[in-house]
């Protein structure tokens, strides 16, 4: 019982990789479909093209060797951004867009940022979200700093796509190793260098002085630097510093440096990256290529989108008429073509019931007269039977008649029915090149719906009982080319349930970053309520300057002249009929600058489906422009089929479900399964109290800045990397809201109810921490919980040894800490406790390791904890200090003691 309980928990926390899809394929050795594309706002600039084949040509080799002539790259478009000229070589990308490429090019927010990183969230062996490159990085020499562009670009294929982190730690460049020498953090440890501190530099040349210990903590002081050696002979590892010319492999469990505290071993449990990449499902059934000479280079294509191309495909059978699901239809693709598509678009509309019928044929959204000529054709009364396959064909003839492609369009496709044909057409969608949204409405859309959006790269939704569900879902669907100052913005999306002739309150704050083609809508299910808008500066908007769409009843919008005033606003609605209604307010917006990003929330599970109990991970970005947002509340509603909702608040705690603190990826698990079928999310992102705070720090995941080289004897330094400037030190941001669909999931296995038994454990502890106070020592980190990181843990187990592997590998045999008087506190809260080091004696140089495990009430226990360290140290008069910064990257602490904060992986 013992041994199937394990490994089903094992098999429960291996997730799968995140939701964003990707058409890259490995067929025999070679990748194909990897997708560049260029940002829009990015200039024209034909050396930009050249210079991305180079560095793809020369990342291929390089690859090739790096994974023992495994993988390399065969086949690569280049998506040109729609603000470029055309050019006839130029073709008509398919699904390729800028927000699903691999890989995107575009100036960072801060101008002087251009290491190349890669944003990944995502557990150990979890494909990453994109690699991003600067334009500047690939026009200008870095090959002193980051090496060639084709080994960084191999540095981050590797976070991408095997999901392996980086072995350095720019937060903690040393560490004190088992054999009590100070090391510089990297892998392997056979790169050499020397250890300075730069005091004045001028010109190319700096003067410098050996590192000392900081006497609180027993390393080196800050801004120690390890320079390495130009000429180096270890091959590893690319995950540190693939610049060395000698660095041409990942590192194996052999030259592997388990103790060093970086990400890598943090997040894989000090397994060397060569491990995880030969776990990956790319090297499963990959075998070394035979053929004596490296592949051929790789094949490039330039594709280049005129304009974006959407075709409205919309479910009137007889199902739509129960529920009030046409009038809702009808109210969010009203909204979507007045307020989310973007003016230059073609738009086009098909109705299907057992048949389908042309609406629109493709319409040039250009002024207001257009957005009612397309409105007057939404259907009115629902009846007949569902063909899908109908609808999309019909989709198909709309886009082609007015002379476009289906390559690269997009179908956004309503239906509430059940179709047993799907499978029909699917050959026929795979050939179109054709993108489609599925937006599956009430329990009984048909269950192969989201085939069509998985198979093409589109976004999936599924609207129930919420009744803003589906102008949630039609909000989402924005365009992909990454224009993001030109896509619509959700502020506000509340369901009001308002007794009658009761009035009720509401306020949206607008800041600074928005304000632009700003709506307020009001929809009524019984009677138009009276409603009352107050901008920030008291201007008053009255029930008659909402304008009632004739056909298209009950709704009433407003749009705001010019800019939306900063501040808050404030809404009032009366409920005018005698019984109770339920009223809904819509807010969107758009950027005020197109220079200035607006700070945007993007949500998403961990995976598109789920089987009971496997936990699922809610993930929420938060961000303005590439710089995360920090300081807020981010809470996720979880809908199930039977309209019950869960509410979780999201975290940037590094604990938990959260891979790095203060990143602005705000995660939580899901495990409260309430039966089988989808589930949709929704974000609430809010700023409030100026407790909002823009991240200036530099991405995890990136090619390590080297500040310079020892070559002959003598340091020859890099440029100095910028600092940040003053006027961005504070980097504090207004209040806001933000609201978004994080699009739908499919669940089996689950029990009807919600009150399943604990079968999952607490989650593991990653963010340890040690320190001797006196002579006792001071353990801290963050809560798990009784299930995952749910509600609170029964009790901890801690154990400390002398030797880092002893506990590594055999924590159940280190000495037992008593922890009779620790009570686990709520998930998410800090643990402190002290104890006293017993049996051990503590004296100067004392080295111990330090894990710990939680269990819950069910006795189920989580896995071993990261493994801190705590080190005795009293400092030594300054002038008995040995001299450092010759030519060794560690320095022996055997006759010194060492108290200090450490954590190890």
């Amino acid at each position: 019982m013992v041994l199937c309980l394990t490994v089903i928990l094992f098999l429960t926390l291996h997730l799968p990789p995140g939701m964003k899809s990707s058409m890259v394929n490995l067929i025999n050795n070679g990748y194909d479909g990897i997708v560049i594309a260029i940002n829009p706002s990015v200039p024209e600039d034909e050396k930009l093209i050249q210079n991305i084949k180079e560095m793809v040509t020369e990342a291929s080799t390089y690859l090739f060797h790096a994974t023992k002539r495994r993988v390399y790259f065969r086949n690569v478009s280049i998506l040109i951004p729609v603000t470029w000229k055309s050019k006839t070589e130029y073709l008509m990308p398919k699904q390729e867009s800028y927000d699903q490429a691999e890989v995107i090019v575009a100036n960072p927010y801060l101008k002087y940022r251009d290491d190349p990183y890669t944003l990944q969230y995502g557990r150990c062996g979890e494909k990453g979200q994109y690699i991003h490159f600067t334009p500047n990085f690939l026009l200008t020499n870095n090959l002193p700093i980051y090496g060639s562009r084709g080994r960084a670009f191999v540095h981050e294929w590797a976070h991408l796509r095997w999901g392996i982190f980086d072995e350095y730690n720019g937060d903690q460049p040393f560490y004190i190793s088992r054999r009590n020498t100070i090391e510089a953090t990297r892998c392997s440890t056979h790169i050499t260098g020397i250890n300075v501190i730069f005091k004045k530099c001028q010109g190319g040349s700096c003067i410098t002085r050996p590192c000392r210990r900081d006497s609180q903590t027993g390393l080196y002081e800050a801004k120690c630097t390890f320079i390495p050696e130009k000429s180096q002979t270890a091959k590893e590892s690319i995950m540190f510093m693939q610049s060395l010319h000698s660095v041409t492999e990942f590192c194996t469990e052999k030259t592997h440096n388990t103790e060093a505290p970086n990400l890598q071993n943090k997040m894989c449990n000090g397994k060397s990256t060569w491990d995880v990449i030969m776990n990956s499902s790319d090297f499963q059934n990959t075998s070394p290529m035979t053929e004596m000479n490296p592949p051929t280079h790789p094949t490039f294509s330039l594709l280049k989108s005129e304009q974006r191309v959407v075709c409205l495909v919309l479910d009137k059978s007889g199902s739509m008429s129960s529920e009030d699901r046409l009038f809702r239809m009808n109210q969010a693709a009203e909204l979507y073509l007045i307020q989310v598509i973007e003016k230059g678009s073609l738009v086009g509309m098909v109705t299907f019931d057992s048949v389908a019928e042309i609406r629109n044929n493709l319409t040039k959204i250009t002024d207001d007269n257009v957005y009612k000529n397309i409105t007057a054709n939404l259907p009115q009364e629902a009846d007949g039977g569902t063909s899908i396959c109908r609808g999309l064909k019909a989709g198909f003839q709309a886009i082609i008649q007015s002379h476009q492609s289906t390559s690269g369009s997009e179908i956004i496709l309503l239906t509430d029915g059940e179709d047993d044909e799907i499978h029909l057409c699917i050959e026929e969608v795979k050939q179109s090149g054709v993108i489609i949204h599925t937006i599956a409405l009430g329990p009984s859309a048909a269950k192969e719906l989201e085939t069509l959006s998985d198979m093409t790269g589109g976004h999936r939704f599924y609207a129930n009982k919420d009744i803003n569900g589906l102008t949630n879902a039609f909000s989402r669907i924005s365009s992909r080319s990454g224009s993001i100052t030109q896509q619509t913005i959700q502020l506000e999306s509340k369901a009001l349930a308002i007794t009658g002739k009761k009035w009720v309150n509401g306020t949206v704050p607008v800041d600074s970053t928005i304000g632009n083609d700003t709506f307020f809508v009001v929809t009524w299910t019984i009677k138009k309520p009276e409603i009352l808008l107050q901008d920030p500066k008291g201007k008053k908007y009255k029930t008659s300057d909402f304008k009632e769409d004739k056909l298209n009843i009950r709704s009433a919008r407003l749009r705001i002249p010019g800019i939306a005033e900063t501040g808050t606003w404030t809404y009032s609605l009366l409920n005018n009929h005698a019984s109770s209604q339920i009223l809904t307010v819509t807010v969107t917006t758009q950027a005020r600058s197109p220079t200035t990003p607006p700070v945007t929330a993007t949500a998403h599970m961990s995976q598109n489906t789920a089987h009971y109990p496997s936990p699922v991970i809610v993930y929420a970005q938060v961000s303005q422009g590439f710089l995360p947002v920090l300081g807020i509340n981010v809470t996720a509603i979880i809908e199930t089929e039977d309209g019950h909702e869960v509410t979780l608040e999201l975290w940037d705690n590094g604990a938990g479900a959260d891979t790095v603190k203060n990143d602005g990826i705000y995660s939580r698990y899901f495990t409260d399964y309430r039966g089988n079928g989808r589930y949709s999310l929704k974000v609430h992102a809010q700023a409030r109290n100026n407790m909002a705070r823009l991240s200036l720090r530099q991405p995890q995941n990136k090619a390590l800045y080297i500040p310079g080289y020892i070559e002959n004897g003598k340091i020859i330094l890099n440029p100095p990397r910028p600092e940040v400037k003053d006027d961005l030190a504070k980097a504090e941001i207004e209040d806001f809201n933000r609201l978004t669909s994080g699009g739908s999931f499919t669940v089996s296995g689950a029990p009807p109810s919600g009150n399943q038994p604990s079968v999952l454990p607490p989650n593991k502890i990653i963010d340890l921490e040690a320190k001797f106070k006196e002579y006792h020592i001071h353990v801290s980190w963050t809560a798990p919980g009784n299930v995952l990181d749910k509600g609170k843990a029964n009790s901890y187990i801690i154990r400390i040894s002398k030797s880092f592997v002893d506990l590594q590998e055999d924590f159940d045999s280190a000495t037992l800490v008593n922890t009779s008087s620790l009570k686990p506190k709520e998930a998410g809260s800090v643990e402190n406790f002290e104890f006293k080091p017993e049996p051990f004696r503590i004296e100067n140089g004392s080295n111990f390791y330090i894990a710990v495990r939680a269990i819950n009430e069910a006795n189920l226990t989580s896995e071993v904890s990261n493994i801190a360290q705590a080190i005795k140290f009293i400092p030594m008069p300054e002038d008995s200090v040995p001299a450092l910064g010759t030519k060794i990257s560690a320095i022996s602490l055997a006759s010194f003691g060492l108290a200090m904060i450490l954590s190890i992986f």
